[in-house]
Parts: C-alpha cells; sequence; structure tokens
C-alpha cells in the first residue's frame, strides 16, 4: 500500500533488520505513515521541537520549544493541538551568534536540562558568511523562560574545520543534538550530526555523559568511537558512513543528519528519525527510520529504512498520551512532526 500526496510518495509498512540474539526470533517492527488532520504549531520552526509536560497550579500543561534564526521560543497549552505562544526563551548568559534548543531531559524535582544547538560564523575560515557549529548544555527552574547556561559540551577540532567547503550553512563542528536519558538515570545518550572535512567523521554519532554531571557536563562527555566511549576531544564514529561525503569537491551529498530519538512504549524500542541529505544544500531525499533495544549499544541501530520521499527538515513524533506523550516518548500510534507541521500520524507494528 503506498499514499501519493502530490509529488509525495509515502512508503508504508517498512520492515527493518534489527540484531537479535541467535536462539531467539526478534520480531520486526513496521511503520506507516496515516493522514491526519493538519496541524500546524503557532510558530516559525527550524530546529527539533523538545517538550516537557508540567503540573501547574494543578494541571498538567505541555510546554513546547521552538527555534528560528537562532531565537528560542516557548509555546504553552493543555494538549498538543492548544499550544499558544509563551513568550521567548532566554539563554543567560547569552553566548551570541544565535542559539536553538533541541532536547530537554526533565529532572524529577522540576529542573529541565536543555540541550542547545549553536552557530558561530566561520571567520576561523575567513568565511562568515558560513558556520561552524557546537552543542551546549543549559538548566532552568522557571519552566523555560530562563535558561542558565552550563557551557559548551562538544565541539570540533579546528583540524577538522572543511574552509573551502561548497556546503550552503556549514564548514564544519557537530550539531543538532537529541536527548534521552537511560532507564537507569546512570547516563544522557546525546545523538548529533559531525561535519568534519574528513569523510569517515561524517555523519550521526553517539555520545554520552553521567547524569550525576548534568549541572556540570562540560569536559564530561565521552563520545563513541569503534566500541569503546572515549573523550570528546575525539571525534565520533557515525552510525553510518556517508556514500557522498560532505565537503569535497562536488555539490553531490548522501549523509544521514538531524537525528531524533524517543523510546516507543508499544515497540519497546527506541526509535529514531533522521533526515538524508542529497547535495550540500541540504536537499532532502527523505525521512528515515531506525531502531535499538538499547542506548548503550550504538551498534544495535538498525541501518535506516525511508518512510517518506523528500519531505521538509527535523523529522520527529509527538506522542499522544497527556502527561507522557513528548518528542521523547510515544506509543503505537504518534503524530509525526516535520518543521511544525504535521499532516500525518505515524503508527508503529511489532
Amino acid at each position: 500500500m503506498r499514499i501519493v500526496v502530490g509529488a509525495v510518495l509515502v512508503c508504508v509498512w517498512l520492515g527493518v533488520s534489527v540484531a537479535a540474539p541467535a536462539a531467539q526470533f526478534d520480531p520486526l517492527p513496521s511503520a506507516r505513515l496515516v493522514p491526519a488532520p493538519r496541524l500546524t504549531l503557532p510558530a516559525v520552526v527550524d530546529s527539533n521541537i523538545p517538550m516537557v509536560w508540567e503540573l501547574v497550579d494543578g494541571a498538567w500543561r505541555l510546554f513546547a520549544f521552538t527555534s528560528v534564526n537562532g531565537m528560542p521560543s516557548r509555546l504553552t497549552g493543555a494538549s498538543l493541538d492548544r499550544l499558544q505562544h509563551g513568550g521567548a526563551a532566554a539563554l543567560v548568559p547569552d553566548p551570541g551568534n544565535g542559539v536553538w534548543i533541541q532536547s530537554i531531559v526533565p529532572d524529577d524535582n522540576g529542573t529541565w536540562y536543555g540541550f542547545y544547538h549553536h552557530e558561530r560564523p566561520a571567520d576561523a575560515c575567513g568565511r562568515p558568511d558560513r558556520f561552524i557549529l557546537r552543542l551546549g548544555a543549559a538548566r532552568s527552574r522557571d519552566q523555560g523562560r530562563t535558561w542558565h547556561d552550563l557551557g559548551i559540551i562538544l565541539e570540533a577540532a579546528p583540524e577538522t574545520f572543511a574552509c573551502a567547503s561548497p556546503n550552503l550553512y556549514v564548514a564544519g563542528g557537530v550539531g543538532d543534538v537529541s536527548a534521552m536519558l537511560a532507564p537507569d538515570r546512570a547516563d544522557v545518550f546525546l545523538f548529533f550530526s559531525q561535519y568534519s572535512r574528513v569523510p569517515p567523521q561524517q555523519g550521526v554519532a553517539v555520545a554520552r555523559f553521567a547524569w550525576a554531571d548534568r549541572d556540570a557536563p562540560a569536559g564530561r562527555v565521552m563520545v563513541w568511537v569503534d566500541g569503546a566511549w572515549l573523550p570528546s576531544s575525539r571525534a565520533g564514529a557515525p552510525l553510518w558512513a556517508v556514500s557522498k561525503p560532505w565537503h569535497d569537491a562536488s555539490t553531490e551529498a548522501d549523509a544521514f543528519w538531524g537525528p531524533s530519538v524517543h523510546w516507543n512504549r508499544y515497540l519497546e524500542r527506541y526509535v529514531m528519525l533522521l533526515n538524508r541529505a542529497r547535495d550540500e544544500d541540504f536537499n532532502n531525499d527523505g525521512i528515515y527510520i531506525s531502531y535499538a533495544r538499547t542506548l548503550r549499544d550504538p551498534r544495535q541501530w538498525t541501518t535506516p529504512r525511508k518512510i517518506l520521499d523528500r519531505g521538509g527538515w527535523y523529522p520527529q513524533v509527538a506522542g499522544l498520551d497527556p502527561i507522557t506523550g513528548t518528542d521523547r516518548e510515544a506509543g503505537r500510534r504518534a503524530r509525526f512532526l516535520l518543521q511544525g507541521h504535521s499532516e500525518y500520524y505515524l503508527d508503529f507494528l511489532r
């Protein structure tokens, strides 16, 4: 079965390979896009949209954060389809040049830990019209109105910058982060994009730090490299190699970027949605999906399979269950969002 909307071809019920113990069959999960009433969040969006439920004056409210042009804003309401503007979300002190709040992990005491994408002009390359990306952490104790900057936690070495790159936006660095707290609450895992000039270091990589270090994570992050967790001075090993690298003489590219990860209660697996760029302008080949049973072994992530041709950037889910459904947790059916717009549910089958 296929759903065609205009020039967009939606491929449905796509099975993927998963790692299974030799003596036990592990059924293949599937996913399909199902038409849904159109939903557009009341904000311009150029980023993942992190979401948190919080009890306010005895009633549960959903908070969501949108970012565009380096300016994050707060939305709040009784549900996803009733969100309204809640003002700017201020990072203090402001690191300058714009931040995008892309993921939030709430603590049990009402404190929220946010992870942001920071862009600096590529002045080191003499190209202020391009950007070097890095990732930072922040903390909020007032439901996201203000964020105390905890510093940069991941950045690339200058020797990996691609100063001569034909890329429309990026001359190097790391960006577009999705964070997940492990079930045992021992570690936070960070999924992010690497834009090194070195092709084997390009693609979606994984890092982690101890949850106990959440108030001072800078300098404590480890990256996954060849089966081991190593200091973040090293570039991470991408989960999937690029077939046509960024930054070379060709304007073509074939690389996954912009991950969004959630725990799916129905599948009892982690699910990652991804963009797949087909050129240096980040035009999209499509939206892809991957699965894993654990965060601790990045080798378990399955080969991504396409669920949507072309499409916009920043695919993610929004769980439909009150109090628990967010971009980090969903069930058998979730809203499928692209840059703050939704025309589909994403249904899962195990």
